[in-house]
């Protein structure tokens, strides 16, 4: 596991404006925000993807995220929110700790902009890889 920023900040290396921690997880301010609020939750456990982080560790990150978010709401005055998560170089995750973005979305605008390709799924097709994923889930 590389050392990253998030880890530096769990050890408290590095400072950050913290909103939430537990035991299994830490939400802090994101330095560089898209949107007044922006808020990063991860996990203390050093997983550099979602598909590498323990189940314990995941049901702690979904048991935060809703507080955390309506919290992030009420406090920044936001009337919506995206949640971002990226795993992976090309999908755009350029640290490699688990972490979820909160991203407040204001009345002005300010927020995520997100460009949305959509394409259809042959039903075929579906249904065979719907039971490939059913298979692996097991």
């Amino acid at each position: 596991m590389p050392d990253t920023i998030f880890s530096k900040i769990l050890r408290g290396e590095i400072p950050c404006h913290k909103v939430h921690e537990d035991a299994h997880t830490l939400a802090f301010l994101d330095i560089f925000p898209i949107a007044l609020g922006h808020t990063l939750v991860i996990p203390k456990e050093p997983a550099p993807t979602l598909d590498a982080l323990s189940d314990d560790s995941a049901a702690a990150l979904g048991r935060v995220l809703p507080r955390i978010a309506r919290a992030t709401l009420r406090a920044s005055g936001a009337t919506a929110f995206n949640v971002l998560q990226n795993n992976g170089e090309s999908a755009h995750q350029a640290v490699f700790h688990v972490h979820f973005h909160i991203i407040p979305k204001h009345p002005d605008g300010s927020g995520l902009g997100i460009g949305w390709k959509a394409g259809k799924l042959d039903p075929a097709a579906g249904a065979a890889l719907a039971q490939r994923i059913r298979e692996l889930c097991a």
